[in-house]
């Protein structure tokens, strides 16, 4: 693999193809492929040893870290919908295929039962749980603030605030001096987008959160940190509901004039987790090509 540096402006592609998927989207059915770093990641025994979980870890920014973990040298569970098997059974083929071991849960993290279980499950499956991964996420583009439906804001609070509440609340008794707890936010949490407002208004939360667990849990040597990503190319755009231009120009406006790709995401976790960031607790960290928060 050449160390030389890559124009960032050229390392991906800057149109996608127009498409548009039903909730939860998936890899397979997407027409530009992402990139997880399935070919491109290479890992330097960072992690080894470690046990980590990631909710939504079957495909897009989810995926990748699952890949970046596994080939730092850790074993891997991960928790996705149950429409999202094929996702999942193709993340945790790669994570076999780095040696280490990979499990899989199904069902839904709105339901308090399940968001539970999969720290238990994870925890006598991997032999215990180092590191927490919250990513699951749901958006859906609004037309205006009255025509959000009941049942779609409780969908994205119920996805992106209770269910992260529920796993972290059953990890903590778990998780030991040295672990990490990291969140997937967004730059929504700092410049939101009127289409996005109740997304937008989770990911805000989010951060209290994550700055406020930072403090309780420091005492105990448990680090609480956040990645926000700016626009990255997952299977919850086309899944999002917006038109083809949209869709076609998604992160376009970015300095660097394009959307990430979640293999651009991984390192960014890979370091939170790692020894590395031992001093970094109650952090954010934008991966957004130049986009500000």
């Amino acid at each position: 693999m050449s160390s030389e540096p890559t124009d960032p402006r050229d390392k991906h592609a800057d149109e996608f193809a127009p498409e548009s998927q039903e909730q939860p989207g998936l890899t397979e059915d997407m027409r530009t492929t992402p990139d997880h770093g399935e070919e491109t990641y290479r890992g330097a025994g960072r992690l080894e040893g470690r046990k980590a979980l990631i909710t939504g870890g079957d495909s897009g920014i989810g995926r990748a870290v699952a890949i970046a973990f596994a080939r730092e040298g850790a074993d891997v569970a991960i928790a996705h919908m149950p429409e999202e098997i094929e996702d999942a059974d193709d993340t945790v083929r790669l994570i076999a295929d780095a040696g280490r071991l990979g499990v899989s849960f199904a069902g839904d993290l709105r339901e308090e039962r399940f968001a539970t279980s999969i720290v238990t499950d994870t925890v006598n499956q991997l032999g215990g749980l180092d590191i927490l991964v919250l990513n699951a996420a749901y958006q859906k583009d609004r037309e205006s603030l009255e025509t959000i439906e009941t049942d779609e804001f409780d969908r994205v609070f119920k996805t992106n605030l209770y269910a992260m509440l529920y796993s972290a609340r059953a990890a903590v008794p778990h998780l030991q001096p040295g672990s990490s707890i990291i969140v997937t936010a967004s730059i929504q949490a700092f410049n939101p987008s009127p289409a996005l407002i109740d997304y937008a208004m989770t990911k805000a939360a989010q951060v209290a959160f994550v700055k406020a667990l930072a403090q309780e849990l420091g005492p105990k040597g448990i680090r609480v940190n956040a990645v926000a990503p700016g626009p990255v190319w997952t299977p919850l755009i086309p899944a999002t509901g917006w038109d083809g231009e949209k869709v076609e120009k998604f992160g376009q406006d970015t300095p660097l004039g394009r959307a990430g790709q979640p293999a651009e995401l991984a390192g960014a976790y890979v370091y939170l987790a790692s020894e590395a960031a031992s001093y970094v607790s109650g952090a954010v960290l934008p991966v957004t090509g130049g986009k500000g928060l």
